[in-house]
């Protein structure tokens, strides 16, 4: 069996100053909300952050940017946060922004122990400045760093005792390729079950990439609301 938390502030204890973590979620979908609370509670600063997005203002890890604990910011959209943009053009943050299949590729790459691998996506333009180039059968290609980091953390619809998880639809996003990639992995999950509960065809993270899991009740919160 794995821990199984009983507050997300135990489970967030071992993130300090300077951590790099990598936070799974698209948009506001699938995103460790209670966690990222947690790590705004316990106020740890001068963090690196590499999800898809960094939130919207005032929810997921806009929370975190509001506080200024973030010092780098990796992803590849920032279009929903305005606070974003201000600490961007003030110089208060670090930002890296990569293509999104290559973001969620580097990350994969990083959970499976696969150092580096040539892409398409950037050659030509400013994302290659600094990078190997290498031609492929008449084509260029960019040798991209694999992804690590010493957190991740991850949200499932359901986890079992030992780790197992299933995300949810759409809210399956990045969280996969995040739960392979951190030193420590902390599920938070909507549903806890015991072993055997869930079928083994439809696990989406093996119980071997999660350290510890707590369970927690999600708001869920809307990105963007359109009525017609």
């Amino acid at each position: 069996m794995k821990p199984i938390l009983n507050s997300f502030d135990e489970a967030v204890q071992d993130i300090q100053d300077g951590a790099t973590i990598l936070v799974g979620g698209f948009g506001l979908v699938g995103i460790p909300e209670n966690l990222i609370i947690a790590i705004r509670d316990k106020g740890v600063k001068d963090l690196t952050v590499i999800s898809n997005n960094c939130g919207v203002d005032e929810w997921g890890l806009g929370l975190l940017l509001k506080n200024k604990q973030i010092k780098k910011m990796v992803g590849s959209y920032v279009g929903e946060n305005k606070e974003f943009e201000r600490q961007v053009l003030s110089g208060e943050l670090e930002v890296e922004l990569i293509p999104q299949g290559t973001l969620a590729e580097r990350i994969r790459a990083g959970g499976a122990g696969i150092p580096a691998f040539y892409t398409p996506a950037g050659v030509g333009t400013p994302i290659a400045e600094d990078k190997e180039v290498r031609n492929f059968n008449g084509k260029d290609y960019l040798l991209e760093p694999a992804i690590k980091a010493d957190f991740s953390l991850v949200r499932a619809l359901k986890g079992d005792v030992m780790g197992n998880l299933v995300y949810n639809k759409t809210a399956r996003n990045f969280n996969p390729m995040i739960a392979a990639a951190g030193n420590v992995t902390i599920a938070e999950v909507e549903e806890l079950v015991e072993v055997g509960e869930l079928d083994p065809d439809h696990i989406h993270t093996p119980s071997i990439y999660v350290q510890k899991v707590i369970v927690g009740e999600q708001q869920k919160k809307i990105e963007r609301l359109t009525t017609r």
